[in-house]
């Protein structure tokens, strides 16, 4: 019935050995045996690096102990070699301390091949040594980013607007994120001029680091400003350098003197940093400006630039000699009470001071007694006129 060949295979052949898909598992005892060998391994790794940041780094154990989970070595070798490293180009103890409590992975790289061709390409940049040293300690974390693949990329981009080696080095390492170079692209998309990106850049460097940007262009936009004109960049740095509480504040003061939405946007379109101004100094302003001035608060919003401007310093001294010329007839109905406020220094003496000789005097030591007063310390309330 069965090939006798075949059988005869069969029977012949050798049972094999059967080997269970899985592992067994270990025994209770060498299992625990194995744990407790790498708990102590790990334990005694964390140690000496606890031990090395107190020694080297100058960490207190606290920090120490919460700085040394975020990175692993068991030899002080490389971590050595980056000290070594860091102290021969330059840094003090205090900018090392920095580094490593924001950047502690550094401790764990290899600085002849990863850190030294960056500072060649800064240095070769025109930075000193004291400004890479200064610049790295605030902000360590441009060192992981690839030389080749981004800070190089990133530099010849951003000095593509600033047009200087210095404020490019200064913004390359000092705020620059992952987020960056694609919002500088952004921006470009969006239509925005190059010298607004250009003043971004040189004074409200961490927009361009915002996740949240093409949201903020598109409520900048929305209020009517043009991208490509640099009131647009100035509306976007006052919408996100002012939270949503002290804006509403802000809104809340102007009202109170009167103020309809229409006339806070039309001037806020006008001069978008009179949202920068606070809410206290706005309300004083306006105080003066009613109460003691006996104006219309509105008159203001044709004239913004006047929120920027000192109210002890600039704005009460010469509203002294407006005030006493219109009292004594000699200011022109038909003259602006706003320009006076705005013009240089020069132009103001000039101008009022040599037109009105006779006066000219006692208009002078009204003028230089309230700007003085503005600069004694201890005139802490708002000074009167007094004419």
């Amino acid at each position: 019935m069965f090939n006798s060949q075949r059988y005869r295979i069969l029977v012949h052949l050798k049972p094999q050995k059967l080997y269970p898909l899985f592992p067994l598992p270990l025994p209770f005892s060498l299992k625990l045996k194995f744990c407790t060998s790498t708990l102590e391994s790990e334990s005694e790794s964390e140690s000496f690096r606890v031990s090395y940041l107190i020694n080297n780094v100058g960490f207190s154990p606290e920090t120490a102990l919460k700085t040394s989970k975020r990175f692993s070595f068991k030899t002080p070798e490389k971590p050595d070699s980056v000290l070594t490293f860091f102290r021969n180009h330059g840094f003090s103890d205090s900018n090392i301390h920095q580094i490593i409590r924001k950047e502690p992975w550094l401790l764990c790289s290899d600085p002849h091949n990863s850190i030294l061709p960056k500072f060649g390409f800064f240095l070769s940049k025109g930075a000193s040594p004291s400004d890479i040293a200064r610049m790295l300690t605030a902000n360590p974390r441009i060192l992981e980013r690839s030389l080749e693949k981004y800070i190089i990329p990133l530099y010849e981009l951003l000095n593509g607007f600033l047009k200087s080696d210095k404020n490019t080095i200064a913004c390359t390492i000092l705020y620059s994120s992952h987020q960056t170079m694609a919002n500088v692209k952004l921006m470009i998309d969006y239509g925005i001029c190059e010298s607004g990106i250009a003043r971004l850049l040189l004074t409200r460097p961490t927009i361009l680091s915002s996740y949240t940007l093409l949201k903020s262009l598109e409520e900048v936009k929305g209020l009517g400003f043009d991208p490509s004109k640099t009131t647009f960049v100035l509306a976007l740095a006052a919408l996100k350098g002012v939270s949503k509480i002290r804006w509403d504040e802000k809104v809340d003061v102007f009202k109170k003197w009167g103020w309809s939405d229409e006339a806070i946007l039309q001037t806020f379109r006008k001069q978008p940093n009179v949202m920068l101004v606070s809410s206290v100094k706005i309300n004083l302003l306006m105080s003066f400006w009613v109460n003691q001035l006996g104006w219309n608060s509105l008159d203001l919003a044709t004239r913004p630039n006047i929120f920027l401007l000192s109210l002890k310093k600039r704005i009460i001294p010469r509203a002294s000699v407006l005030q006493f010329l219109l009292k004594k007839g000699l200011w022109k109905k038909n003259a602006s009470l706003l320009v006076p406020f705005t013009v240089p220094e020069k132009l103001f003496l000039s101008k009022f001071f040599g037109s009105f000789k006779e006066e000219s005097a006692y208009l002078l030591k009204l003028y230089e007694e309230k700007k003085n007063l503005a600069y004694t310390k201890e005139n802490s309330g708002m000074p009167s006129l007094n004419i």
